[in-house]
């Protein structure tokens, strides 16, 4: 059986499922409609361009109601061909274990690689050993499924993992069929329209869910298969302790911009994840409490329980009695009552200990095998997950922390803090650092705002510090926002100091990066340090200055940060801040890996997970172990095999590409003059709002420019007309101006001899292959005023450009000739996508024109497209 013939067999199924279900549900008159239009949009998408015609008459002319039932058949036939993908790629990681091959980018795959390249397996059992790679979930709204569609893709993901099996009897294989049929009826009678707003809490809850529904039993599997190659390879065994992958989240800590999130949501959300933690816990132990009847046992347990009868038994319900208590603590500090509740954990060293003690005396009275089963895993989980699941960053833009500290300066008679220049700041600061008596008085009458800012920092010290990850600065630019959060801290009395992570977001930000980093390690107070954490904005980087010169940017900006690092002897962490579109520093993990500088990734990583990236990765447990091994691999191999340093000339050519490709993107998005206007009426940026996806407003301020935008909508925007326009515009010009230069054959070479440039002209090429003009073209044509055509015909001439220039560079005869399955799939899924735009397009043309904002059937099924559309892009922000 060829690699693809089971997925479309797959996909075959579920279309037909879905074609029965809407027979009995809606009537053969829907089917034969949506039948009519597939067949349309296909002939239309192959060349034949009366098609074209005809399918837009058809799709027009339908009244509203029965437009959002073929919406919805369209929309719901594409999260089925996306869970089929997913079965696809567990099926084909399940055939590489069967046929004892190593799958690309795996734990064993990257070990053998390094064996044969010549490293020592003493060397890569340390390094494995001590990799710290941090996923961190955040609440940004680009998951558009409602959680209860979620759950139902998941039994329906479940029910045809089941008819893989190839010893399925034939009545199973009905019941599984029957079962899926089931599962799509429920979809087809549930609202998959997100009708409120979630609150921080909600968002953070659905986070934490991921936890119960899949990584809880996901990860020690992980672990031991890990164990099990490094044995295999190494000849050793992975340590109870040892946990290459680990957790943080922004979901309850993430103010930047987001009103929502308040202390009081702070510590409530802090609350849920110690209660879901210990919930699951207390479950674990008291399942292991149920197997451990044993009798014998160390001098050591028996010390602690006397002379009992059963000394694992009653150990153990001292240890989920003291859980039951941490349940009741926590569930206190979600009702935001105070607390009398004693003897709880209050960290994960705590519950280790207690736990390792029985493991130590199951392997002194010979018990190595029993030792071996739930107890391992469950201290595998403690290490992995620590008491909270998760570690809570805090988040805010550095304009709040010095609006606020110019307002206690005042207060205290020293003047406005922000009239001070950065020079006398630094000075101040570092001398209030170093003097024990408080500056800030905390019950000060201020503003709300300086208010929030103090009551978050007393929220910090109020709560347990194993809890917290890192407090992130977002639009940090200075010294002084660095040391203003480590004074807020210090005031606070935060017993143990959150590290403080500057963000360094606009281009501009991140070529001044190395000379804030390299003042702050100069600075006294950070004079001790041994390791220094920064974070990189790929979103707003991109957004300000177009992906290409964006990535260089980052690229450079990593690259001196950590010559400066080596300076100063201190290991910097590298924190990664990158969303799930190309346009927002996604893409292929292999890819992103590929490009970072030498020495940038060396045994740590952090980065951001979100959205329908987290569904994706870790929505399946197999899919989580499989992104567990890929993480794994690939710092693994960036830490012991990096990238080589780029030769100068290829240096010099990439900053003429970035400075072109920069000035390209700003005369478009900057410069401009109708450039606004076009983006607001020629996509559907002003309705995004009305998904009710995230909690957080979809600007930074009051404006309908794209600068206070956030760079979600401005992707998703783009995304929904096919345009694409955030992942390519800029590289277009470049590209082309530089190939009709001297370095032209240099390109060339480039793209062949260097990781880092092949793999960003991959990823612009994988966009621009998913990128549509023709559809682009449509909505320009029924939304934007005539006026506006032009600028459109200027980009989609720019994305045909790209286009040429990409061929000549990558020297293929298509732009995704190396890449035929991807090319296959975004062929395949064209046409299912198409009447969704039609759609579009026209329902956003009657909510504009005939004042239908109150007509739900319309708003609902914009709502409906959009989703749609997102799930055959694959990506929304």
């Amino acid at each position: 059986m060829s690699k693809q013939k089971k997925l479309k067999e797959n996909i075959h199924l579920l279309g037909d499922l879905l074609g029965e279900v809407l027979v009995e549900q809606e009537g053969v008159a829907l089917l034969n409609t949506v039948e009519e239009v597939r067949g349309l949009a296909k002939k239309a998408r192959s060349g034949e361009r009366e098609c074209w015609s005809a399918l837009r008459e058809i799709l027009s002319g339908l009244p509203i109601a029965k437009m959002q039932g073929v919406a919805r058949a369209f929309s719901h036939f594409l999260a089925l061909a996306n869970i089929a993908e997913q079965q696809q790629r567990i099926r084909r990681r399940m055939q590489y274990q069967r046929e004892g091959r190593e799958q690309r980018l795996s734990p064993k795959a990257a070990i053998l690689e390094l064996l044969a390249a010549g490293k020592k397996p003493d060397e890569i059992y340390t390094t494995l050993t001590n990799l710290h790679i941090d996923l961190v979930l955040t609440a940004h709204p680009t998951e558009v499924n409602r959680r209860t569609i979620l759950q139902k893709y998941n039994s329906i993901f479940h029910e045809l993992g089941q008819l893989d099996r190839q010893d399925l009897p034939a009545r199973n294989a009905r019941q599984h069929r029957q079962n899926i049929k089931a599962r799509i009826t429920e979809i087809w009678h549930t609202d998959e329209v997100h009708r409120q707003k979630p609150k921080p809490s909600d968002e953070a809850l659905a986070g934490l869910l991921v936890f119960e529904q899949t990584l809880w039993n996901a990860m020690p599997d992980f672990l031991r298969e890990l164990d099990e190659v490094m044995q295999d390879t190494l000849g050793k065994k992975l340590g109870l302790n040892c946990a290459p992958v680990r957790f943080g989240s922004w979901m309850g800590g993430d103010r930047d911009g987001n009103p929502n999130v308040t202390p009081e949501v702070t510590s409530r959300v802090f609350g849920m994840g110690r209660w879901i933690g210990a919930d699951l816990y207390w479950r674990e132990i008291d399942a292991l409490r149920s197997e451990l009847s044993l009798s014998a046992c160390s001098e050591e347990l028996r010390e602690k329980v006397g002379d009992s009868r059963e000394p694992y038994r009653d150990w153990l319900r001292i240890v989920r009695d003291k859980m039951s208590n941490t349940k009741r603590w926590a569930t206190d500090l979600m009702e935001s009552k105070p607390s009398d509740t004693t003897d709880v954990y209050n960290s994960k060293t705590e519950l280790w200990e207690d736990l390792h003690l029985c493991y130590r005396s199951l392997c002194e009275t010979k018990c190595t095998d029993i030792a071996a089963g739930r107890l391992t895993d469950l201290l595998r989980r403690i290490s992995a997950f620590g008491l909270g699941l998760i570690k809570m960053d805090i988040r805010q833009e550095s304009d709040k922390h010095s609006a606020a500290f110019a307002e206690i300066t005042q207060y205290l008679g020293l003047g406005s803090y922000n009239d001070w220049s950065e020079e006398k700041k630094i000075a101040f600061l570092t001398a209030e650092l170093q003097n024990n008596r408080p500056l800030i008085p905390m019950n000060g009458n201020f503003s709300s705002a300086t208010k929030e800012i103090i009551d978050t920092f007393a929220t910090i010290a109020t709560l347990p510090v194993e809890g917290f990850g890192a407090y992130v600065i977002s639009m940090a630019t200075h010294v002084s926002d660095v040391l203003l959060v480590e004074l807020f801290q210090k005031e606070a009395g935060v017993e143990k100091p959150l590290r403080v992570v500057p963000l360094f977001e606009t281009l501009s930000d991140l070529q001044g990066a190395a000379k804030v980093l390299d003042q702050l390690l100069s600075s006294p107070i950070y004079k001790d340090n041994t390791g220094f954490e920064v974070m990189l904005g790929y979103s707003d980087s991109a957004k300000d200055a177009g992906r290409l010169a964006a990535t260089w940017a980052l690229y450079k900006s990593q690259q001196q940060m950590v010559e400066v690092a080596q300076k100063h002897n201190v290991v910097l962490t590298l924190f990664h801040g990158r969303g799930g579109s190309v346009g927002r520093g996604g893409g292929p993990l292999g890819l992103a890996m590929q490009s970072q500088p030498p020495g940038s990734i060396n045994g740590g990583l952090r980065i951001t997970e979100q959205g329908e990236v987290i569904q994706a990765k870790f929505g399946q447990p197999q899919m989580a172990i499989r992104s567990f091994e890929m993480y794994v691999a690939t710092v693994l191999t960036a830490t012991l095999a990096p990238q080589s340093t780029p030769r100068d000339e290829w240096v010099q050519t990439m900053d003429l590409l970035a400075e072109k490709s920069v000035a390209a993107y700003r005369e478009i998005v900057r410069g401009h003059p109708d450039f606004v206007s076009y983006f607001r009426t020629a996509t559907p940026e002003p309705e995004l709002g009305q998904l009710n996806i995230g909690s957080r407003p979809a600007r930074r301020k009051k404006s309908t420019g794209v600068d206070s935008l956030r760079a979600i909508p401005w992707i998703f925007a783009w995304t929904q007309t096919r345009l694409l326009l955030p992942s390519w515009l800029g590289s277009s010009k470049a590209l082309r101006e530089v190939l009709q230069s001297e370095h032209h054959d240099m390109l060339i070479e480039m793209a062949k001899n260097w990781p880092f440039f092949a793999s960003t002209i991959d990823l612009i090429s994988m966009v621009s292959a998913k990128a549509l003009p023709d559809i682009a073209r449509y909505y320009e044509w029924r939304l934007a005023d005539e006026s506006l055509w032009e600028l459109g015909t200027e980009l989609r001439q720019r994305l045909t450009n790209l286009h040429q220039s990409l061929l000549k560079v990558t020297q293929r005869n298509r732009i995704l000739e190396h890449n035929q399955v991807l090319e296959d799939a975004i062929a395949a899924r064209n046409p299912y996508v198409d009447p969704l735009n039609i759609i579009q397009a026209e329902v956003l043309l009657k909510l504009r024109d005939f004042n239908r904002q109150e007509d739900h059937l319309f708003a609902d099924t914009l709502k409906i497209t959009i989703n749609g559309i997102a799930q055959g892009m694959r990506n929304t922000g």
